[in-house]
């Protein structure tokens, strides 16, 4: 059949259903995963068109995925950060929904007063196990979505759940016709979607679920999960790693929307970001992220890169407000005790510090020369100086600028300058390594007799 797709001005074929495959034993793509060897990347060019969606946002796992590799949050903290949350995601709500655990007392404690604050967005979603007695809890604590786990990969439906393919969607779909009977809507998770045989199990549970929707008249979402991050973002790469192929097919061959995609991935490869904005660029509204990037094993994807991502692709924040992520940066380190390491982009201690001496020269001339953008403005951190034995006249006047005299410029050559560089030059002629921290600069500067009289 050919019909005229309104959206993309074409005319689209569409008689071809792909149906489910029965294979007698899982295809693990040993090809592509040795796993005595790197995973390989393949290629077979065959290009999938960007189709970025008309608007796209940011859901969060913080308070799921992000408490499975670490201690659990308590629900004071949860509230917290659930407010920051939502100042961070600005008026119209860019972070769009936030996931929550309701196993325990303390998950729906923690739940009910997030609810009890009574804020627009996140909207709050939950995460149980696939049951008809969890939904309802689900629909009794006044949740409308839940997330339910549908294992993809031959790996998990052969060697895990120890089922057949037929058996696993079978199943799959019992458990979310029980969540649909008692008013939840339904997020499937579809796990493992990297190692999974796509056109041979995915499309075809896909596209039941897309029949399922159409006939219960609730959108069902799907989560594209990266697990294991084995995702790529290349042009041309193939199946099953190919981010821009499986959001092409579900579009295509299940009749999926933007607005039904979800992307949700980790860090195993370091592309957990670039991945995620390739899931936006090629047709998945919504990519699914932790604060800090905080999750299971590498972490997921960090929510505060995400709303970065976000404003280079769009040319606009749409409302985020930056500045609250250097308070959650705060937060995490000063109450939770959590040591962010120094060099995280956008949050960490020095991933805006300079040490070398020509950097710094050029900080104090023009300090867009060594910024990636006006920090101090749009996340409240000023860029720095670290003094090293390299940092020269130059990063000493910087860190004296930052530090002491607030508001004047004093030129690498001044005498207060000069005095100081001495000061450090003779440490690490002693045989000094380490770095000389603020403390101590401080009391080299009044025993030098260099600090203002205000001082």
């Amino acid at each position: 059949m050919v019909l005229f797709d309104e959206k993309k001005k074409f005319l689209m074929e569409s008689d071809y259903e792909y149906t489910l495959q029965e294979p007698n034993e899982p295809n693990f793509y040993r090809d592509v995963f040795p796993y005595t060897e790197i995973p390989k990347c393949t290629f077979n060019h065959r290009v999938s068109p960007m189709d970025p969606p008309d608007e796209i946002w940011i859901t969060d796992t913080t308070f799921r995925d992000g408490q499975q590799s670490r201690a659990p949050y308590t629900p004071e903290q949860i509230v917290h950060l659930f407010k920051l949350l939502n100042k961070l995601g600005g008026p119209k709500g860019k972070i769009r929904q936030s996931e929550f655990f309701l196993y325990s007392e303390t998950d729906k404690k923690a739940l009910r007063l997030c609810q009890e604050l009574g804020l627009p967005f996140p909207e709050i979603t939950g995460w149980i196990r696939a049951s008809k007695q969890d939904f309802s809890i689900a629909k009794d604590m006044g949740l409308k979505e839940c997330g339910i786990l549908v294992s993809c990969s031959d790996y998990h439906i052969f060697n895990k759940l120890k089922k057949s393919r037929g058996k696993a969607m079978e199943d799959y779909l019992n458990v979310i016709k029980d969540a649909l009977s008692v008013g939840i809507r339904p997020r499937c998770h579809f796990e493992d979607i990297t190692r999974a045989d796509f056109y041979g199990f995915v499309v075809p549970f896909a596209h039941a679920l897309s029949n399922l929707s159409r006939e219960s008249g609730v959108p069902i979402k799907i989560r594209i999960c990266d697990t294991l991050g084995y995702g790529i973002p290349f042009t041309g790469a193939s199946l099953p790693r190919s981010i821009p192929g499986i959001i092409y097919g579900l579009k295509i061959y299940a009749g999926y929307d933007s607005e039904q995609l979800e992307w949700h991935g980790h860090n195993d490869f370091y592309k957990a970001v670039v991945n995620a904005s390739t899931a936006w660029l090629y047709g998945a509204s919504a990519v699914n992220c932790s604060l800090l990037g905080i999750g299971e094993r590498t972490g997921n994807t960090p929510l505060e890169a995400m709303i970065i991502e976000y404003a280079q692709l769009r040319g606009t924040l749409d409302g985020f407000d930056t500045t609250v992520i250097r308070d959650i940066a705060d937060y995490y380190e000063k109450e939770l005790g959590y040591e962010i390491p120094a060099n995280t982009p956008y949050v960490g201690r020095d991933f805006n510090m300079t040490q070398a001496g020509i950097h710094a020269d050029g900080l104090l001339k023009d300090e867009e020369i060594y910024n990636i953008f006006d920090t101090a403005t749009l996340l409240k951190s000023p860029p720095g100086i670290s003094i090293t034995s390299t940092s020269g006249a130059a990063g000493i006047a910087l860190w004296l600028n930052r530090n002491i005299f607030i508001g004047n410029t004093i030129s690498k050559n001044d005498e207060r300058v000069l005095k100081l560089k001495d000061w450090v030059d003779n440490q690490y002629a002693k045989g000094r390594v380490t770095t000389i921290g603020k403390e101590e600069l401080w009391e080299a500067a009044k025993n030098l007799c260099i600090l203002p009289s205000s001082h």
